[in-house]
């Protein structure tokens, strides 16, 4: 028996790392400057902290622009938040309702700076998992290695089963977020193309993924 486990941007939706650029050329800015600011002290930046609901909107980019400009760079804190709302990929989205019709256990883990709102688009997609964790809900986000067995054990608690490590397919954009995952024993898979990372999942769980 296997589970999944899936990001949300980035997996579901399009990452906003593209959005980025197009910002970062917009205003001249280096091309993957964002990125860098995101992972430069990763576990204290604004964003971390943004993640775990330490900082509200108005701190994220009070302390966001104060790291730019540190930096060398004026940013736009408020045109990088803009850039976070990615388009859902529909297969990804498919693929994870053949997963619950094979009855499959599932839990979507992300990283976010508000809880989600099943009103919105992304919020109606709470409904085809057993479980949804977020960042900002629990204080601890992505890669910290609390929010993973946090994850297995909501979903075993869902499900009405222990759901073991070595059952566990997760699937993220960010090779940072995999690391932990993948020394638990979980079968990780790195987004890049969609299209792979779906085929891969498929051998992965004996699911037909195909559209």
């Amino acid at each position: 028996m296997t589970a999944v486990v899936l990001d949300l941007g980035g997996v579901l939706t399009t990452s906003p790392l593209a959005a980025f650029i197009d910002y970062e050329r917009s205003a001249g800015l280096p091309e993957g400057l964002v990125a860098r600011l995101n992972t430069t002290n990763p576990h204290t930046n604004a964003w971390a902290r943004f993640e775990r609901s330490e900082l509200d909107r108005d701190g994220f980019v009070e302390v966001f622009e104060a790291e730019a400009r540190a930096a060398g760079h004026e940013v736009d804190a408020t045109k990088v938040l803009d850039a976070l709302h990615g388009s859902v990929r529909p297969a990804m989205v498919a693929a994870v309702r053949a997963l619950r019709d094979a009855g499959v256990p599932r839990a979507l883990l992300s990283n976010n700076a508000a809880p989600m709102d099943p009103a919105s688009e992304h919020g109606a997609l709470m409904e085809l998992f057993d479980v949804v964790v977020e960042s900002s809900v629990e204080g601890i986000r992505k890669p910290e290695p609390a929010i993973y067995p946090l994850t297995l054990q909501r979903l075993s608690a869902a499900v009405g089963r222990r759901v073991a490590d070595d059952e566990v397919v997760y699937l993220d954009d960010l090779g940072p977020n995999l690391k932990p995952a993948r020394d638990l024993g979980w079968h990780t898979i790195k987004v890049v193309d969609p299209a792979d990372a779906l085929a891969e999942l498929a051998r992965a769980t004996g699911v037909d993924l195909s559209t």
